[in-house]
């Protein structure tokens, strides 16, 4: 049997993390653009599913995680640590696309319990079913702006790389 820190060794190997990737890490602009535009473009998300899915279904005209100030400060506190988190893997990890994409899989998926607790407890099941849209909705523009917006850069060429070339 592997011992703990072998195990460790395993993971961080398969995650690709090894603290000193190759390439440069995003702009902190294109960063702060992404983290903008995934609050806003989130919002406005959330805001058409809602009116998609009250006119779908209508009994859930009212529904209470339907109020733009219920969803609206669990989209924001979402969608800021999904943009915080980006810049931290850009930096601990040689693919950071393909860890940040799994990484936005898991949470999201994580995110999606307390919509399965609420339906459990007797909640619309049609507006639960809205409320998993807007999950998805947030991952994706999220992880989409931010992986497209502030891709990480090439590494800077040594003078000897340029000499020899």
């Amino acid at each position: 049997m592997a011992s703990a820190p072998d195990l460790v060794l395993r993971a961080l190997d398969w995650a690709h993390i090894d603290f000193s990737p190759e390439h440069r890490q995003p702009e902190w602009w294109r960063v702060a653009l992404a983290t903008v535009l995934s609050v806003g473009l989130s919002l406005a998300a959330d805001a058409a599913l809602v009116a998609l899915g009250t006119r779908a279904f209508p009994s859930t005209k009212g529904y209470v995680h339907f109020q733009f100030g219920d969803y609206a400060k669990l989209t924001v506190v979402g969608v800021l640590i999904a943009c915080a988190a980006w810049p931290v893997v850009t930096r601990i990890c040689t693919e950071p696309r393909w860890l940040f994409f799994r990484l936005a899989v898991l949470v999201t998926a994580v995110l999606l319990l307390p919509d399965v607790y609420i339906w459990l407890k007797g909640q619309s099941t049609e507006g639960v079913f809205v409320l998993v849209w807007m999950h998805l909705a947030i991952a994706l523009i999220t992880y989409n702006l931010l992986v497209h917006l502030a891709p990480v850069r090439a590494a800077v060429e040594s003078r000897r790389e340029r000499a020899a070339a």
